[in-house]
């Protein structure tokens, strides 16, 4: 297989998702890590031509000053989640990635956001078309400085508090009208900004945050008119992989579930963001969506999801079934999934970041419904049913094996 220069590129390139990522792809790179998390790993993907860990070329946008190394040390000490060892023999790399990192946008990104960003990005005043174009300018530079073959553009950013999508037109060519209008007056979030300035450029995306980013209709159709692919959002690592996998076996064995309550707790920084009641309804809102439509009705929810600092990275999530059994006797399923967030989500982020820029190879163009069992809110789908979503994935592969 001919040698491809790939460059992904990380919105929030030093949080903790992202800074997982690119320790894990400079730590297989150097031989230093194997490869439990990541799903192309499975023999299943392996007659496929993705793109190998020699050939990544990674940069991206952040909103803080840091380096790398210092955030993921940061994990080690505070979160006891990646090995220092391993960190120490990834510094190197890890410090000239850093340097393909370069200001981001908090254009309605929200208070909560803005006041841990750098100072002078709180100062910037652009208007929405100015940061898209600063925006497509990093990218440019960042695939001629590197002379890449494929790029690939994902947000793993903070999440943003709600977008009234009603503000929104359906049209491209009226969306497009909003980029020039003040920011105060354009109701795009700075996910939809970067979803626009990388399918603007035929560059695919991918929104691993609840965040709105290439959801609306009209980026939907931009992408389209430029030939390119996009998918998202809000990667599925936890609480809501369990819920896509159990709502199924309780509909196919006729147990009627009552209700179905759900309390997380976690204390990285996406859980700092998450304690404002505004971004914390946009995660809520997509952890909660999928009972309905793998069961058929509504029962009774509750989705908690509180900061706790001492945690770190690691989140817990306690959830508790109540369902009925035969001759009307109620019963309970109660489970408990701990986890560190960044190290479930980080190698997805790998795997998607493979798959698309494959499909992407391929000229598949639109939305890659294909990819749904990665999203807990998989645009272009209402299938939410894991075993169903992962056949999808397979039969896709299936057919790019059929063509050759």
């Amino acid at each position: 297989m001919a040698r491809r220069r790939t460059g992904v590129w990380l919105i929030g390139a030093k949080g903790g998702v992202a800074t997982t990522v690119i320790v894990g792809l400079v730590a297989l790179r150097k031989g230093l890590a194997g490869d439990p998390g990541l799903v192309t790993q499975l023999p299943l993907f392996q007659d496929l031509d993705l793109f190998s860990w020699k050939d990544v070329v990674i940069g991206g946008h952040e909103i803080r000053t840091a380096t790398l190394y210092e955030e993921a040390m940061k994990l080690h000490r505070e979160s006891r989640a990646i090995d220092d060892q391993l960190i120490a023999r990834c510094k190197a790399e890890l410090d000239r990635i850093d340097r393909n990192i370069v200001p981001g946008t908090l254009l309605n990104v929200g208070g909560t956001i803005e006041k841990f960003a750098d100072e002078p990005l709180r100062k910037r005043v652009e208007t929405p078309r100015e940061a898209l174009e600063r925006i497509q300018a990093d990218l440019r530079n960042f695939r001629e400085a590197n002379q890449l073959d494929s790029l690939v553009v994902i947000n793993v950013a903070s999440t943003e508090p709600p977008c009234d999508e009603s503000q929104l037109p359906a049209r491209w060519k009226d969306l497009e009208k909003l980029l020039d209008k003040p920011a105060r007056k354009c109701p795009l979030p700075a996910s939809s900004l970067y979803a626009i300035a990388a399918l603007d450029m035929a560059v695919p995306f991918v929104n691993f945050t609840p965040s709105l980013g290439s959801g609306p209709t009209a980026i939907c159709e931009l992408a389209l008119e430029r030939g390119v692919c996009h998918m998202g959002h809000d990667g599925k690592t936890g609480e809501t992989l369990m819920k896509s996998v159990l709502a199924p076996m309780f509909a196919a064995r006729n147990l009627p579930v009552m209700s179905w309550v759900g309390h997380n707790i976690f204390g990285n920084m996406d859980g700092k963001v998450l304690d404002d009641p505004a971004n914390k309804r946009t995660k809520v809102r997509s952890k909660d969506r999928l009972l309905h439509q793998i069961l058929g009705y509504s029962p009774q929810t509750l989705v908690s999801i509180e900061y706790i600092e001492s945690l770190g990275d690691w989140k817990t999530a306690w959830d508790h079934i109540h369902f009925k059994g035969f001759l009307g006797t109620p019963m309970v399923l109660t489970f408990t999934w701990q986890g560190c967030d960044s190290l479930l989500a980080a190698p997805l982020v790998i795997d998607l970041a493979r798959l698309v820029e494959f499909a992407a190879r391929r000229r598949e163009t639109g939305l890659l419904t294909f990819l749904s069992s990665f999203f807990k809110s998989p645009l272009g789908t209402t299938e939410h049913n894991f075993v169903r979503q992962f056949q999808a994935l397979e039969e896709w592969v299936e057919r790019q094996r059929a063509d050759g």
